[in-house]
């Protein structure tokens, strides 16, 4: 029964996330805390699951002319060593779950506070020297969590202005892809502990991030993708604290 649950999960975070350019790690880490998952599965599981997710996410976005790519560049050059360099590293369960749900509750703060009424502000892309700094603390974080990044990265360049909506989400969803194949690869032997039923994981996160992706790149509003990626950033957040 976890596993029929879970895939349902799946598809239904996979969805939720990509149609704000993430790819869903956070939510699938706090799926299988609720089904009580072994820490062990969790991180090469949700970091798997990214990768698809923000495949998707990133060429739907991209195709909908909504990535930046000469802003996501500067940040991605140091984020993916640096989600590597996290990879590596790990932390106990409790305290696992505490900083991902603290870290992600912040972010869906941050996004709230800068959400304008004028979606249309101009915005200005940063200094690449701060890029680069921002980019090294958002990789570290990814990497040793198992979260793509980009709901960090996203929230941070829409309340700094750095990006319009549709371009930080595109932004977000490139980040979660490189990020979570680096942090895999500096997780990598925690891959004998994937769990038998991710073949089946894997299609529903497929499924559910082309739906999402596909809505969230032309058809949903600005303003509504805002609202909508900090209620998703909250709830995960919450979820994490009080597993």
């Amino acid at each position: 029964m976890a596993v029929f649950w879970f895939t349902l999960l799946v598809f239904a975070i996979s969805l939720l996330y990509a149609s704000v350019g993430q790819a869903g790690g956070s939510g699938y880490l706090a799926a299988m805390a609720l089904l009580g998952m072994p820490p062990a599965v969790m991180k090469p599981t949700a970091l798997l699951l990214n990768i698809l997710v923000a495949l998707v996410a990133t060429v739907k976005f991209s195709r909908a002319g909504s990535l930046a790519w000469a802003t996501f560049w500067p940040f991605a050059a140091t984020s993916v060593p640096a989600a590597f360099v996290g990879g590596r590293l790990s932390l106990t369960g409790p305290v696992y779950n505490t900083v991902v749900g603290v870290v992600l509750l912040y972010a869906a703060y941050r996004l709230v506070r800068g959400i304008r009424a004028d979606a249309s502000a101009p915005t200005r892309p940063p200094a690449w020297w701060l890029a680069l700094v921002c980019g090294s603390g958002v990789g570290l974080l990814s990497g040793f969590t198992g979260i793509g990044g980009g709901v960090v990265l996203g929230p941070l360049l829409l309340a700094m202005g750095w990006a319009e909506t549709r371009q930080a989400l595109g932004i977000s969803a490139a980040i979660n892809l490189s990020n979570s194949v680096a942090g895999l690869l500096g997780h990598l032997s925690s891959v004998k502990a994937l769990p038998g039923a991710l073949p089946l994981w894997a299609a529903a996160a497929l499924i559910g991030g082309w739906i999402g992706a596909e809505h969230g790149s032309r058809r949903f509003s600005e303003r509504g993708l805002q609202w909508l990626l900090a209620v998703v950033l909250s709830l995960a957040a919450l979820r994490l604290i009080i597993a």
